[in-house]
């Protein structure tokens, strides 16, 4: 008697399709950030390679004064003055400018860990030269916490809204004017930013105000009050 066999053409092979799946899509994954990764370079090279002398040191002395964000902490501090709301809107972007700075820093670069770009192959004039940072490129602190403050204070405060977004756009061109990072770095902390303002306003948002934590105090306090009166009566 014979018996049927079974070939390896007729063995069913499911998992061999799954990995080929997994293997066209991770490789597309891996040539779409090598296009994204040649463009970024390409655009900043491009930056690099455009004399623009008389904005070299306006960019050069708005980047050094964005350290530590201490344009948007100055902003601030005006804005504290102001009134009700101004100060309402300062607390409001410092809160901002808190949470983009832990999560650029203490998670973004940490976890991306880019190198910083060849200021000097690429020849970025020295005239545009700040301080190269020894943290990682990826994302831009600067950008991040630049726009988070723009982005939050903006909400509170409509009117201020236009002109520190200007002026959070600006400090995030001249990370990569003065060559210290690439654009996509720059758009990276654009993002995280916007999104840290977002987090910042939500948190704000759900925690009571001093007046309202009194009167909510007040109220629960008012049984006791009153039984006590009772009791003496």
């Amino acid at each position: 008697m014979t018996h049927p066999r079974t070939t390896d053409a007729d063995a069913p092979r499911p998992l061999r399709y799954a990995q080929g799946s997994a293997g066209r899509s991770g490789s597309l994954l891996s040539a779409v950030l090598g296009d994204l990764r040649a463009v970024d370079g390409a655009l900043y090279a491009a930056v690099a390679a455009t004399p623009t002398p008389t904005l070299d040191r306006t960019l050069r002395h708005l980047s050094h004064a964005a350290d530590h964000s201490k344009i948007s902490f100055a902003i601030a501090a005006a804005l504290s003055l102001a009134g009700k709301r101004p100060r309402k809107a300062a607390f409001a972007g410092v809160g901002a400018i808190a949470v983009a700075s832990a999560s650029a820093n203490l998670l973004g670069k940490r976890l991306v860990r880019r190198a910083r770009p060849d200021r000097e192959a690429a020849r970025v004039t020295v005239d545009r030269h700040v301080r190269m940072p020894t943290s990682a490129s990826f994302p831009s602190g600067h950008t991040a916490s630049a726009v988070a403050f723009a982005t939050a204070v903006g909400v509170v405060l409509p009117p201020a809204a236009v002109p520190l977004g200007a002026l959070a756009s600006a400090v995030g061109y001249s990370r990569v004017h003065t060559g210290v990072h690439y654009p996509g770095d720059v758009a990276a902390g654009a993002v995280l930013g916007i999104a840290s303002a977002a987090a910042a306003l939500a948190a704000a948002a759900a925690t009571p105000s001093a007046r309202t934590q009194a009167l909510l105090a007040a109220a629960r306090s008012w049984p006791r009050i009153g039984v006590a009166g009772a009791l003496r009566r």
